[in-house]
């Protein structure tokens, strides 16, 4: 019996190209999600440097810093103000600060 190899090839290759498109689809799906889950470690990292330098100058000098400058000068906290809004707003020298970052690129806050 005469089989034509050309008509058994096709659902194989139409299921590795509906395998190749669903892959793609997942991938376009899940590739903004790990990048902001990424911006949000960030954030988050950037909050957690601020407030440890304000501690740490608290435990040294005995009240919190007046503001971020004062950190940065003579505590060595580094911004990247490209990439972030940092606000520090500070009520009283034994009160811990109010600390919020902002990134620039997707707005997201961290608290």
């Amino acid at each position: 019996m005469y089989v034509d190899k050309r008509r058994k090839r096709w659902p194989a290759l139409a299921l590795a190209a509906a395998g190749l498109l669903m892959a793609v689809c997942v991938w376009r799906m899940v590739l903004p999600v790990s990048g902001r889950d990424m911006d949000g470690e960030s954030v988050r990292a950037m909050k957690a440097a601020v407030e440890r330098c304000a501690l740490q100058c608290y435990v040294v000098e005995g009240a919190f810093p007046p503001s971020l400058e004062y950190l940065v000068e003579n505590y060595g906290l580094q911004i990247n103000e490209k990439e972030f809004y940092v606000s520090y707003d500070i009520f009283a020298s034994n009160v811990p600060p109010a600390v919020k970052v902002i990134s620039r690129r997707q707005g997201e806050a961290g608290f």
